[in-house]
C-alpha cells in the first residue's frame, strides 16, 4: 500500500542552493528538483497533513485534475450551500478547512465571540482586535527584518519573509497594502516605511488577493487562502470599510478551502466583484456577499477593461486557456492563442490601461514560456520572451503587469523580474531584479503599479516588499518592520534569554540576540538546527536533504562548515530532515540515522527496518528517539562502546505522520507523541516506555499537531502548537485548553521552553515568533535569605552560592540579624559564568568595627529574563 510520503522520498540531488566553489566531502552540487524547491515544501506540507496538493495539476500543465463544483453535504439543521470545486480527495481539504476556520474563530475570548459566526456558510463579523483575556499574553520577538539577506546578485539587502499580493490606495499613493501568504494584511501610510498588521485574528492569515473598490477605496477586500501555496486554508472573502486598517468577514462560503490569486473591483460598480480562485472564476454583484461560479477550472489572473460596466471586456488567465467576456465577467468564450498548449502550469493576463485594445498574455507550461501581444485590431501574436527566463517554479512565483502609461511597456516576474519596451521596430528586456550594484530577492509573486505615477512600481517576492521609484532600475527594501518571516524550525541557547536560532523558507538561517531585527547568518533555504546546550557557541543548521553545518562561534555569519558525510545513492529523507542536539551528540535522520558523539567530527550510520525519520528527540546524549512519517518509532542507545541497531517500539497510530517527540529525561518510560495526519488521534502518552499508548487529543481541535514542550519541572504540564493556536494540560494531556491570549492565527510550527527564564517560544509560519511568559512576568521581587554568616572583629570572609539561572536578574544584600549600634558590615559580589547555563556568586563580607556580627546573606530575583 503506498503510503502518505512515497512521492516526497525521492533521491538527493544535492545539497545547497547557492553552491558556487567546489564542494566539500559529502556535500552535493544541486541539480533543483522539477517544479522547485516550492514545490518539495509544498508536497512535504501536504503529505504531513495527509491532504490533497493544490498544484498537483498545474506544475505539469495538466488541467484534467480540476473538476466542476460539487454541492457541500448539508450539516445538521442547515440547508445545503455551495461548496468549493474538489478533486477525489477534496472532502478531507474541506473538512480541514472548515475546522480551521471554526478552531481560529473559537481562540477569541468569550466576551469577543458575540459578534461572530463559526458557521462558514454564513457571513459572520469578526472583530479585528487584540484577544483581551486574563493571564499572560504572548509578545512578538521578530524578526522585523533581517539585513544581509540573499539575492541572486552582487549585493545583500533587508529582507522579510513572502508576499503573495499587493495594493495602491487610487485616493493615496503613500497608502498600501501587501498581504503575505501566510501572514495576513499589512498596512503602510508612507510607502512602507512603517507597517502595522491588520488582520492577525481573523480567521486565516493566509492571503492571495488584495483590491480597492476604486470609486470608493475606503472600500477593500481581500481574498484568503494564497493559492500559490497556502490555497487549503482560505476561509473566505474579508472586507475593509476603513481602507484596510480593521477587517471583517465579508463571506466564507463557497470560499473555504480555496485559495485566492486575484479579485477585481469593477471600476464603473463597486458592487461587481470578480474572483480568480484555485476553483475557478467567480461573480458577485452585490458587494461580494453572493458569489456564482462563471468557469470552473483554476483561474490565475483576471483583467477588466479600464472602463468597466456590464459590457466591459473581461480576460481570465485560466488552466485550461485564456478566455475572454464581453459582458462584464459572466460568460466567457475561450481565445485562441497561436501555438498554445492544450493546458498551462501558469497564465498571467493584463489589458493595457492607455490602450484597451492591446492586451497581453504571460504563460508557462512544462518548461516552455509564452508571451503574447494583443494588437489594436484583436490580433494575438507570440513576441519575444527575455532572455534566462525560467519556467522552473512558474506555478509558485509568476506576474504580469503592463506601464499605465505606455501600453508597449511590460513586466514580467518569474523567478527574477523583467522589463521590457518595445522600441524602435523591437523589443529590449532588462532584467530588474538581478543587476550589478542592485538586486532584490528572487522568486516574484506580486506588482503593483502606482496608478498616479507609473515610475513607482512595487514588487513581492520571497523576501518581501521591494520599492523603485524610477521602473526598476533601483531599489529600496520596505522590509523593515514586516513581521512576516516564514519560521519553520527553532534552536535556543539555554543560558540566554535573548538568543534563537530559527530556520526559514527561503531566508536561510537567522539568529535572534535581544532585537526585533535578528541576524541573517546562512543562505539558501533553512531546515532544521541546533545548539550544543553545553557550550552553545558550537552551533548546527541544515538547508535542505541530508546535510548539515556547523559553527563554533554561535553562528556569526562566514563561519559556518560542512561536516556532514555523503549519503548512497538513491538515499530516502526528507526535503527538510529532522535534526537533534544533545551536547556533543548530534544526529540526523533519513532512512537511517546519522549520529555524531562528537559534535560532528565523525558519524556513524543506524539503519531503520522501515521508514523515513520525521521527528527525532534526545532525553540524554546516549539515547536517540525516532519517529517516522508512517507512525513508526524508534529507539537508539549507545551500549558504551557503540550504537545499538534501532529498537522498534509500540506504533500509536499506524501509517500516521510523527510530528514530533519528547522523552521525559528524569522518566525514560514517559513518552510523548504527536502527529500532524489529520483523520485520527494526534497526541499519544505512553508510561511504560513505548509498549503501550494512551490517546490525549480528546479536547484539542481535530487539527494537524506540529510540536510539543514538557515542563520540565512539572511533567504533567504540556503544551502543543496546532495549525491554530497553542494549547496547555496542567494534567498530562486528561483535559486541554487553549493557550494562544495574543497570538495570531498563524500556523504555529515549533515550540521551545526556556526553562530559566520561564518562557514559551512558537514558531509562526510567516508571523515570526511569538513569546509568553507560562506563569505571568514577575510583578515583585522575590526576595529571601540564601545564608547566615558570623564575622569576627574586622574579618573578611566570602561565601558562595551557585546553580543559578544566568538569565535571572539578582541583587545581594547583606544585613545585621540584631540592633548593634557602631557595628557595620560591606560587601562586594563577583559572579562567576560556571558553565553555559548557571552562574555562581561569589560575595565578600567584610565587619568595618571589633565588633562580631552575625548577618543574613539575602536575595532578590528581580527577573528570571
Amino acid at each position: 500500500m503506498k503510503g502518505p510520503a512515497e512521492t516526497l522520498l525521492e533521491p538527493i540531488e544535492g545539497q545547497i542552493e547557492e553552491q558556487t566553489t567546489a564542494a566539500p566531502a559529502g556535500k552535493g552540487v544541486l541539480v533543483k528538483p522539477k517544479g522547485g524547491k516550492a514545490l518539495k515544501r509544498l508536497e512535504l506540507f501536504s503529505a504531513q497533513r495527509n491532504l490533497p496538493t493544490h498544484q498537483e495539476s498545474v506544475t505539469t500543465g495538466d488541467a484534467a485534475d480540476e473538476k466542476a463544483v460539487e454541492e457541500e453535504k448539508p450539516k445538521k439543521g442547515k440547508a445545503a450551500s455551495g461548496k468549493s470545486p474538489t478533486v477525489a480527495s477534496g472532502e478531507a481539504a474541506y473538512d480541514y478547512a472548515k475546522t480551521l476556520f471554526e478552531a481560529s474563530v473559537a481562540l477569541k475570548p468569550d466576551a469577543a465571540k458575540s459578534a461572530d459566526v463559526i458557521e462558514p456558510g454564513v457571513a459572520a463579523v469578526i472583530s479585528t482586535s487584540p484577544p483581551t483575556g486574563i493571564g499572560p499574553q504572548w509578545r512578538f520577538l521578530g524578526p522585523s527584518g533581517m539585513p544581509n539577506g540573499q539575492t541572486y546578485g552582487d549585493t545583500r539587502v533587508v529582507v522579510s519573509g513572502r508576499i503573495a499580493t499587493t495594493a495602491i490606495d487610487p485616493s493615496n499613493s503613500n497608502h498600501i497594502l501587501c498581504g503575505s501568504a501566510g501572514g495576513g494584511v499589512w498596512e503602510s501610510f508612507n510607502r512602507g516605511a512603517n507597517w502595522a498588521p491588520r488582520t492577525d485574528y481573523m480567521p486565516t492569515l493566509a492571503t492571495g488577493a488584495l483590491a480597492f473598490n476604486p470609486s470608493t477605496p475606503s472600500i477593500v477586500y481581500c481574498g484568503t487562502g494564497e493559492g500559490n501555496f497556502y490555497a487549503g486554508l482560505g476561509a473566505g472573502i474579508l472586507r475593509s470599510v476603513n481602507g484596510g486598517t480593521t477587517w471583517s468577514l465579508l463571506t466564507a462560503a463557497p470560499f473555504i478551502g480555496q485559495g485566492f490569486h486575484d479579485i477585481i473591483v469593477d471600476r464603473a460598480n463597486g458592487n461587481h466583484l470578480l474572483a480568480a480562485t484555485t476553483s475557478g472564476v467567480y461573480e458577485s454583484t452585490n458587494g461580494g456577499t453572493v458569489w456564482a461560479l462563471r468557469h470552473g477550472a483554476r483561474c490565475w489572473d483576471l483583467s477588466m477593461s479600464p472602463t468597466g460596466g456590464p459590457a466591459s471586456e473581461v480576460l481570465a488567465a485560466c488552466s485550461d486557456g485564456l478566455f475572454r467576456s464581453t459582458n462584464g465577467g459572466t460568460t466567457y468564450v475561450k481565445v485562441v492563442l497561436p501555438g498554445a498548449p492544450a493546458s498551462f502550469s501558469r497564465l498571467a493576463v493584463e489589458i493595457a490601461r492607455s490602450n484597451p485594445a492591446v492586451a497581453y498574455a504571460f504563460g508557462a507550461s512544462g518548461a516552455t514560456a509564452y508571451l503574447y501581444q494583443r494588437n489594436a485590431v484583436g490580433t494575438w501574436a507570440s513576441i519575444p520572451l527575455p532572455a534566462g527566463l525560467s519556467t522552473g517554479q512558474a506555478w509558485y512565483d509568476w506576474f504580469l503587469a503592463v506601464s499605465p502609461d505606455n501600453h508597449l511597456q511590460i513586466y514580467l516576474g518569474a523567478i527574477e523580474a523583467y522589463r521590457g519596451t518595445f522600441l524602435l521596430g523591437a523589443w529590449n528586456w532588462v532584467t530588474i531584479s538581478n543587476k550589478t550594484g542592485d538586486d532584490i530577492h528572487p522568486d516574484q509573486h506580486a506588482i503593483s503599479i502606482d496608478p498616479s505615477n507609473a515610475n513607482n512600481v512595487y514588487i513581492g517576492c520571497d523576501g518581501g516588499l521591494f520599492y523603485s521609484s524610477d521602473r526598476g532600475i533601483k531599489w529600496t527594501s520596505l522590509n523593515n518592520g514586516l513581521g512576516i518571516t516564514e519560521i519553520e524550525y527553532l534552536a535556543q541557547d539555554y543560558g540566554s534569554s535573548r538568543w534563537l536560532m530559527a530556520g526559514t523558507q527561503d531566508n536561510g538561517t537567522c539568529r535572534y540576540t535581544g532585537s526585533a531585527v535578528w541576524d541573517h547568518i546562512a543562505d539558501g533555504d533553512g531546515g532544521d538546527c541546533g545548539v550544543n546546550r553545553a557550550n552553545p557557541n558550537i552551533v548546527f543548521h541544515t538547508y535542505y536533504n541530508m546535510g548539515m553545518e556547523r559553527s563554533t562561534s554561535k553562528g556569526n555569519f562566514g563561519s559556518f562548515s560542512w561536516i556532514f558525510p555523503a549519503v548512497p545513492a538513491g538515499y530516502s529523507n526528507l526535503f527538510y530532515p529532522p535534526v537533534e542536539v544533545c551536547n556533543d551528540t548530534v544526529a540526523m535522520a533519513g532512512q537511517t540515522v546519522y549520529i555524531s558523539r562528537n559534535q560532528g567530527t565523525s558519524w556513524v550510520n543506524v539503519p531503520l527496518a522501515a521508514g523515513v525519520g520525521s521527528a527525532m528527540f534526545m532525553p540524554n546524549a546516549n539515547t536517540v528517539y525516532v519517529g517516522t512519517t508512517d507512525g513508526r518509532i524508534y529507539r537508539i542507545s549507545w551500549t558504551g562502546a557503540a550504537w545499538s541497531a534501532a529498537t522498534l517500539l509500540t506504533s500509536p497510530r499506524a501509517g500516521a505522520w510523527i510530528s514530533d517527540l519528547f522523552v521525559d529525561a528524569a522518566n525514560l518510560n514517559r513518552i510523548w507523541v504527536t502527529s500532524s495526519s489529520v483523520g485520527g488521534a494526534r497526541v499519544f502518552r505512553s508510561d511504560n516506555g513505548g509498549l503501550s499508548w494512551i490517546d490525549r487529543s480528546p479536547g484539542l481541535p481535530n487539527l494537524p499537531i506540529n510540536a510539543i514542550e514538557v515542563h520540565p519541572s512539572n511533567a504533567n504540564r504540556i503544551w502543543v502548537a496546532a495549525d491554530v493556536g497553542v494549547y496547555q494540560s496542567m494534567d498530562a494531556g486528561a483535559t486541554w485548553v487553549a493557550f494562544a491570549n495574543g497570538l495570531p492565527n498563524g500556523l504555529a510550527e515549533d515550540l521551545l521552553y526556556q526553562p530559566n527564564a520561564r518562557v514559551l517560544r512558537v514558531a509562526l509560519r510567516n508571523r515570526g515568533v511569538w513569546e509568553i511568559p507560562v506563569d505571568g512576568w514577575l510583578t515583585a521581587p522575590i526576595v529571601g535569605v540564601q545564608w547566615n554568616g558570623v564575622l569576627a572583629p574586622n574579618q573578611t570572609q566570602t561565601w558562595f552560592t551557585f546553580n543559578w539561572p544566568a538569565t535571572w536578574h539578582m541583587l545581594w544584600t547583606v544585613m545585621p540579624i540584631s540592633p548593634a549600634p557602631g557595628a557595620k558590615i560591606t560587601w562586594k559580589v563577583a559572579v562567576e559564568h560556571a558553565s553555559a547555563e548557571f552562574v555562581t556568586y561569589w560575595i565578600t563580607v567584610t565587619n568595618l568595627t571589633n565588633q562580631t556580627v552575625n548577618f543574613e546573606g539575602r536575595y532578590a530575583i528581580l527577573s528570571f529574563y
